[in-house]
């Protein structure tokens, strides 16, 4: 019964999969449209494990299938007879769209994927035996953009019909797990300051590569309901609030670990008896169940304790460091709990966040290279097919330019994802052989063509779900349709078909030798000018006219840190959280120094810091925090003095424990 039960989503996602492919192709042979495949291809494309996934993936796949066909139009009505220019601007649109498939995140990639091959397909269609332009164009945009419609529309009917959604629960236990954790280890930090202070640099950064993780979760539960939709920025300023609390944490565990024993305990447990007593004494604050049973009487505790640490009296700007880190921390958890409020349906939920989404682009080089890639494998591909007449070629060009488009976005998977797709061909060659010549003859009804396709789809869709290698058997489905390609009157020319799976394996071949000539660039290399990167803004950030605004920073920093590849190692993702801190002290900095009569100090500082000199604008530093201590004009004590020096601390603290990346070259 437990092998059954946990069976039961795969062979679920099997039915649903073989169902959304048979209604596509139902309604497109009852309209006898001239190739009703795509619109089964379409649906086994569009058919995911997860509810949300699927309608988001078809609403953005209906976007770019419309903006491709739009495109295919003008550029055939610009270049009516002029094949070079067709084919070479064809080849063109294709790597801008696998250029912008790879810095746009998630399923918006996914729809400048569509705009790209969708164009492709189209364009393919209406050429001659060598590649001339066609009149039929318009009409055949038409109807291949019915054809790919239809097949989403008929997946988001069978998948909205038979599931009621699970996005937006797992979202919300992943969350509460990500601020029960981070809160129980703060506790923790706080706890046991003293000798026995625990090193808690490896949690915070497995706990960076978990938040990581959100982001496609949180667009898979946007596409599953429209009052999240509605609230998305909201969920997305949740996983920012999530980074803010780790570069909390950090500020505090490395301020802590610079104290004497004595200091550290008895600043701690100041710290720690500020708190809401709710937050001090609850044995259950790091059990994700509370976090998700009432957040927003959990976020009416931690914003009690965000304004009573800034309110804080503090004699030391140790003391208002802690404060001021600890209370950054609590800020962070504000904005998750919105999102968890949001999430489980509190009755009142926050109002959503207006701000418009900002793209950040961690690093062109990848995206550019994507486009390269593209564009020459394409061109080479039309060339081949215009030198050698090959009737299969129009079609080898269609899929290396598919191949190229879907699969660029995938970074380190791609090589392995291609290769799987001409693996994936070959088994379709076999599967579609033994299934049109064999079985389809046997058999004249709707019904028996539906259980011949269910043959493949089913057994298909159960290990897309239970494999380790889920895009080998999502494309084996994908392709089995296109080269069966079933129509109203069946054809069973064995020349016809084989040439067809011909040019569809040549096709595959031609995009995994793309990936192999022109490989993406290694995720060490990636890391490496992502800290270079870094480091550059970082250093134009001290010496610009005028200073940057901490949530431009904060952005740019976030996407960093989610573009960091898994295979980086753990001081680097530290290294990145560190930068975010410093990045958002410099800014303060700039703001206050000319307040407090600093500017000299804070010019120079930064000046060196820029320089790579990190031991000189630590002395700089320290040299404003003396003349701010000592200065007979202004009482140190004072709140905005002792913020100053806190802000002057957590600056030089991070910049003295990664000093060698700080003073680094171009690639620290």
């Amino acid at each position: 019964m437990d092998a059954l039960s946990g069976a039961a989503p795969a062979v679920l996602f099997g039915l649903r999969l073989w169902a959304s492919v048979c209604l596509a192709m139902f309604v497109a042979f009852w309209l006898q449209l001239d190739d009703p495949f795509w619109a089964g291809t379409s649906a086994a494309i569009v058919c995911q494990p997860q509810l949300g996934a699927s309608l988001r993936k078809g609403w953005f796949r209906i976007v770019g299938t419309v903006v491709g066909a739009i495109m295919i139009v003008l550029l055939t009505a610009c270049f009516p007879q002029d094949r070079i220019a067709y084919l070479g601007l064809l080849a063109l649109w294709s790597s801008i769209c696998v250029f912008l498939a790879t810095i746009l995140p998630n399923f918006a990639s996914y729809a400048a994927a569509l705009a790209g091959y969708t164009a492709v397909i189209i364009g393919v269609g209406t050429l001659g035996a060598t590649g001339g332009t066609s009149p039929d164009v318009f009409m055949l945009a038409i109807t291949r953009a019915t054809e790919i419609c239809i097949g989403i529309v008929s997946a988001g009917i069978v998948l909205a019909g038979t599931d009621l959604g699970g996005a937006q629960r797992r979202l919300a236990g992943s969350v509460a797990d990500l601020a029960a954790e981070i809160t129980a280890q703060f506790r923790r930090v706080l706890d046991f300051a003293g000798p026995q202070l625990p090193d808690t640099q490896a949690e915070r950064r497995d706990l960076v590569r978990r938040v990581v993780a959100l982001d496609p979760m949180i667009d898979q539960a946007v596409g599953e309901s429209s009052h999240i939709r509605y609230h998305a920025r909201t969920l997305q300023t949740t996983s920012h609030g999530l980074f803010w609390a780790l570069d909390g944490w950090r500020g505090v565990a490395t301020h802590l670990d610079r104290l004497p024993g004595d200091l550290q305990r008895q600043q701690a447990a100041i710290i720690l008896h500020s708190l809401p007593s709710e937050l001090r004494s609850a044995p259950d604050s790091g059990s994700p169940s509370r976090w998700m049973a009432d957040p927003l009487a959990l976020r009416r505790i931690y914003d009690e304790g965000v304004r009573t640490l800034i309110a804080m009296p503090a004699d030391t700007p140790s003391l208002r460091l802690l404060a001021d880190e600890t209370a950054r921390m609590l800020a962070g958890m504000l904005h998750v709990l919105d999102g968890l409020a949001l999430l489980v349906d509190a009755p009142e939920q926050p109002p959503p966040i207006s701000r418009s989404l900002r793209l950040s682009v961690p690093d062109w080089l990848p995206a550019l290279v994507n486009a390269v890639r593209a564009f020459v494998m394409i061109s080479a591909a039309a060339l081949f097919w215009v030198v050698t007449a090959w009737p299969s070629g129009a079609l080898a060009m269609e899929f290396v330019a598919i191949v190229l488009v879907l699969i660029s976005p995938l970074g380190d998977q791609a090589y392995v994802a291609a290769i799987g797709g001409v693996v994936a061909t070959v088994g379709d060659t076999i599967l579609g052989a033994i299934v049109k010549f064999a079985v389809l003859p046997a058999f004249e009804t709707f019904a028996a063509f539906c259980g011949a396709i269910g043959l493949i789809l089913l057994p298909g869709g159960i290990a897309t779900v239970q494999s380790r290698q889920p895009a080998f058997f999502a494309l084996l489905a994908f392709n089995f349709v296109a080269l069966l390609a079933p129509t109203n009157l069946m054809s069973y020319d064995t020349s016809q078909f084989y040439n067809t799976a011909l040019g569809i394996l040549a096709g595959a071949a031609g995009g995994a030798l793309g990936f192999g000539l022109l490989p993406p660039l290694p995720p060490a290399l990636r890391m490496r000018r992502l800290l270079s990167l870094t480091l550059s803004d970082l250093r134009r950030l001290a010496t610009a006219p005028r200073p940057a605004k901490s949530e431009d920073w904060d952005g740019r920093m976030i996407g960093r840190l989610a573009a960091v590849p898994d295979q980086a190692e753990p001081l680097q993702r530290a290294r990145l959280l560190a930068a975010l801190s410093v990045g958002t002290e410099i800014i303060h900095l700039r703001h206050m120094g000319p307040r407090l009569g600093g500017a000299d100090e804070v010019t120079a500082g930064l000046a060196a810091f820029a320089q790579g000199n990190s031991a000189a604008a630590i002395a700089w530093l320290h040299q404003l925090d003396h003349r701010l201590a000592s200065d007979p004009d202004r009482r140190p004590e004072t709140a905005g003095v002792l913020r100053a020096r806190s802000r002057i601390l957590v600056m030089s603290e991070a910049l003295s424990e990664h000093a060698s990346y700080f003073d680094a070259g171009a690639f620290a």
